[in-house]
């Protein structure tokens, strides 16, 4: 759990209760990262500490998240990530540990005009709807540390479902990180 929670920590994609929702295939390496989002953030974790959150690029259109805890800066977790732009929202998405099947994770984040960003997870129990009414295709998986679900939809129909204004509600805020102050 410890490694996973460095996943959870670093790009706050997943909730809090180990419910992961995964997809076969990531996002295009084709979109850069909207002006502002790369730099230092600082939060809170859910147990209370001070972390933070270095976005840099690594390559064309190609990012790293790299978190690390403020009383224990000298050990950090580094994850690579892509980002793109569909409808009127910001995604980004990142592999995830072999151990919870190697697929790829997506959330979606904004930039706030108060500095602030903040990633939105996908609900678990909404996308199993979705795959249980056909509207999606997937399975559910389990994995020590919880429930999951693997979204075998191809990227332009899970866009066009995550795109439909009657499906909002399938964004749950993860994690809000303020920009640090002495970040440029």
């Amino acid at each position: 759990m410890k490694a996973w929670r460095g996943v959870l920590i670093a790009l706050s994609f997943l909730l809090l209760s180990g419910c992961l929702v995964t997809f076969k295939e990531p996002l295009a390496a084709s979109d850069p990262a909207p002006k502002g989002l790369l730099g230092k953030w600082a939060s809170t974790n859910a147990w209370g500490e001070p972390m933070n959150l270095e976005l840099a690029r690594i390559g064309n259109d190609r990012y790293q998240a790299v978190t690390y805890f403020r009383a224990k800066p000298r050990e950090r977790e580094a994850y690579p990530f892509t980002v793109s732009r569909h409808g009127n929202r910001w995604y980004l998405s990142a592999k995830v540990p072999a151990r919870f099947g190697g697929q790829f994770i997506i959330a979606g984040f904004e930039l706030t005009d108060k500095r602030e960003l903040v990633i939105y997870n996908l609900d678990l129990e909404q996308i199993t709807q979705a795959i249980a009414q056909k509207t999606l295709d997937g399975q559910s998986f389990q994995t020590d540390d919880g429930d999951g679900v693997q979204v075998d939809s191809s990227l332009e129909k899970v866009f066009a479902y995550l795109d439909d204004p009657a499906n909002s509600d399938v964004f749950v805020e993860a994690a809000r990180y303020q920009r640090q102050a002495n970040a440029k």
